[in-house]
């Protein structure tokens, strides 16, 4: 997504929200850390904006909101990965560490990636909430809890980072905003989890009270497990494309 694509100049990386020898970069790390800012920021926007916007018009079916939440999360997805991947558009920090890991960025880069995306997924919520006459910020009471949730993050995560970096790896960044967008329309649907896959998504959603909210007290689990996925994720990639360019989005 982000830095793939534009990392694979420089034998890139690879990765969640992203992206062989690529397109030269477009500006500095400011400019870089700016995309990654307003991508996460519009794409927690959407993941929380129409979770309440999915209540409000279905208030009784359970089923058809997820759909409603995921057919809009896949969507801006597409979009943001489109507009934005000549700069940067990872919107994930676990992306932004396996791109790190493949060399394709400097500690230096990685820590300005990830603080914009933390602080864009906190915008993106605060946004949402305002948008719906919602306080700006309500801690949220939604208990996600359990073996089965966790292994979903684990498998969400793993999934997210293959995809991406098997499409940049091969040269086909061109791709991966649909493979990105299409695999977490699904991912919602086939993992426990609902595939948050992305630590500062996760950590965002904890300042909104309603459908895509999650309790604090249960994010350092998610996250270790986001965590664990992309280790996996960093393995299988190096198994399965021993020899490809690099490449982030």
């Amino acid at each position: 997504m982000s830095d793939v694509a534009t990392a694979a100049a420089r034998t890139p990386a690879e990765v969640h929200a992203s992206v062989p020898q690529a397109p030269e970069r477009s500006g500095g790390l400011l400019r870089r850390a700016l995309a990654e800012l307003v991508g996460t920021a519009f794409l927690v926007a959407t993941v929380v904006g129409s979770g309440i916007a999915a209540t409000r018009l279905s208030p009784d079916d359970v089923g058809l909101q997820l759909l409603q939440n995921s057919l809009a999360t896949g969507a801006v997805l597409i979009a943001l990965i489109l507009a934005l991947q000549p700069v940067s558009a990872a919107f994930n920090p676990v992306v932004t560490l396996v791109e790190r890991a493949l060399g394709a960025l400097t500690w230096s880069e990685t820590g300005a990636l990830v603080g914009a995306q933390l602080v864009g997924g906190a915008l993106g919520t605060v946004g949402a909430n305002l948008m719906f006459d919602l306080p700006a910020v309500s801690i949220a009471q939604h208990e996600r809890t359990g073996p089965g949730l966790w292994l979903g993050e684990v498998v969400a995560t793993l999934g997210l980072l293959v995809i991406i970096f098997g499409a940049v790896r091969m040269g086909r960044q061109e791709a991966v905003a649909f493979a990105v967008g299409g695999y977490i329309t699904a991912a919602y649907w086939f993992t426990s989890s609902t595939s948050f896959a992305n630590p500062a998504v996760t950590v965002a959603r904890t300042l909104t009270d309603t459908f895509a909210g999650i309790a604090p007290a249960s994010v350092a689990m998610f996250v270790a497990m986001q965590l664990v996925g992309a280790a996996v994720a960093y393995g299988v990639i190096r198994a399965l494309f021993p020899r490809a360019a690099l490449g982030a989005a």
